[in-house]
């Protein structure tokens, strides 16, 4: 079973969505079915088909949740050697071309949300940053075009 990469807080994010799930979501929407099972027909029953489709979807996210948990590898951002880039780095670049600066937060594949920063180590940008230090130079071949930049600080928070 492969190891999934995630920092505490990403872990902590999963555990309360699963528990979210399984103590409020799942509850409710065998309450619905119920209700729109006690109206009568369910051939017709818009109210049944919907709260049932329901149901399938928390099922589903209830063992997509709980088999991410299971092979999640959590690491301590604050246990890493500081030097270099690493999982969980907070790197600030500056864009070669455009002269913008950037900020990646590096961290595992289901915690990424690009629209905050967080980008997957195993992204391109993600993959060329690990191991770089402060000062140095990467070139990113994206599918879209290619990137320059320099990296100007690495934190641990």
């Amino acid at each position: 079973m492969e190891r999934i990469p995630m920092t505490p807080e990403g872990y902590e994010k999963l555990k309360e969505e699963l528990d979210r799930l399984i103590k409020i979501e799942r509850p409710a929407v065998i309450k619905a079915i119920a209700e729109a099972r006690a109206h009568g027909d369910l051939s017709e029953n818009a109210e049944y088909h919907a709260a049932r489709e329901k149901q399938s979807f928390i099922e589903g996210r209830i063992q997509e949740l709980q088999a991410k948990l299971a092979r999640a590898q959590v690491i301590d951002p604050a246990k890493i050697n500081h030097d270099k880039v690493a999982f969980g780095a907070k790197v600030k670049v500056l864009d070669l071309d455009t002269e913008e600066e950037k900020e990646f937060h590096l961290v595992g594949p289901d915690e990424v949300d690009v629209k905050n920063g967080k980008i997957s180590i195993t992204s391109p940008v993600g993959k060329a940053l690990i191991g770089k230090e402060v000062g140095e130079q990467v070139t990113i071949k994206a599918p879209a075009k290619t990137f320059n930049y320099e990296i100007i600080s690495i934190s641990f928070e």
